[in-house]
């Protein structure tokens, strides 16, 4: 009784957070929204709600502490390369890779790259036809590259961080005296996570903090990036109804989400896998304009996983990504 308490106590706690569907939505107050992107077919397949996951690469852009226990199982290293496409023009890529250095702990290496879409860089002309002069294309992008560190406390208690420098540049735009200033900003962020088995079969929950970093600056503009928090829970829920199943799992996964610039969010997803083999994932978002439902699948045979996954948005076409794993 004590125990089924402890999983209710810490669904409800999640459940009950005020999601603020009607307050006011605090938009425009961040920067590099690149670093908000989900990345990994896994994690997307399953609504991202992937705060209490572990033992994948992809933990490191989720909550480090996910990463701890990378290695745990055979495999000293694991590594992930995913690509997401957002319509015909937005490419986001992501790489990460960790190795499990023994009683040191687990050490981790990410990289993020954006190509964002072309666009023309144009002058008042009023002399022209069209009355503006073209001077070319805007070079634009963003990239994130972090180092990782995290490890397992006790049996029980993980903990993780992430050092990330960050950059963004968005072409050059020309002041009053036709001088030209490079839009160039960059900076350090930070990312800090646990996770807490309860002793209740499989259930843990724990928190993570996302982007967390002093104030960035376009000229004179200031702004801060999209520091996220989270608290969420997770189980495989099989476990409620066998004491003993190596062959299968059937995790759930929930987490509330609080951005900087947005109203709380939930997340919410299951992942069934069989045999270590093949997965099938599923997962749904609250309080989203544009996101909401999402689906994956995966395999993985030998220490080599592929992933892909299915969101759907809104008014805009669906999100496709996937995902090369290994573990050696």
């Amino acid at each position: 009784m004590k125990k089924l308490n402890i999983l209710i106590l810490c669904l409800s706690t999640i459940l009950l957070i005020p999601t603020n569907v009607h307050g006011a939505k605090k938009l425009g107050q961040t920067g590099l929204k690149f670093l908000d992107i989900g990345v990994g077919a896994r994690a997307s397949g399953m609504g991202e709600a992937f705060t209490m996951m572990e033992g994948d690469a992809n933990c490191i852009f989720y909550n480090p502490a996910g990463v701890a226990k990378v290695g745990s199982e055979g495999a000293h290293m694991n590594a992930v390369i995913s690509k997401t496409q957002w319509g015909a023009l937005l490419r986001y890529n992501a790489a990460g890779l960790v190795y499990n250095a023994g009683l040191w702990g687990n050490f981790g290496i990410s990289l993020i790259t954006t190509d964002y879409p072309q666009s023309e860089w144009t002058t008042v002309d009023e002399s022209t036809e069209q009355g503006y002069e073209e001077l070319g294309y805007v070079d634009a992008g963003a990239y994130a590259a972090g180092l990782t560190y995290a490890r397992t406390l006790t049996d029980k208690f993980s903990v993780g961080g992430n050092v990330r420098y960050a950059a963004q540049h968005m072409g050059q735009n020309m002041l009053s005296d036709s001088t030209t200033v490079e839009n160039n900003v960059s900076g350090l962020s930070f990312d800090f996570g646990t996770i807490y088995y309860t002793g209740f079969e499989s259930l843990r929950f724990g928190m993570s903090i996302n982007n967390f970093s002093p104030e960035y600056k376009y000229q004179t503009y200031s702004f801060q990036l999209p520091l996220t928090f989270k608290i969420g829970a997770a189980m495989d829920l099989i476990d409620l109804i066998e004491e003993e199943h190596p062959d299968r799992s059937l995790i759930f996964s929930i987490e509330a989400i609080h951005p900087r610039d947005y109203t709380q969010r939930i997340h919410t997803g299951l992942e069934f896998t069989y045999m270590g083999m093949l997965s099938l994932r599923v997962g749904y978002k609250f309080n989203y304009d544009e996101e909401g439902l999402s689906a994956g699948v995966g395999f993985n045979v030998k220490g080599i996983r592929l992933d892909y996954s299915y969101s759907e948005l809104e008014t805009f076409d669906a999100v496709h990504r996937g995902t090369l794993g290994l573990g050696f």
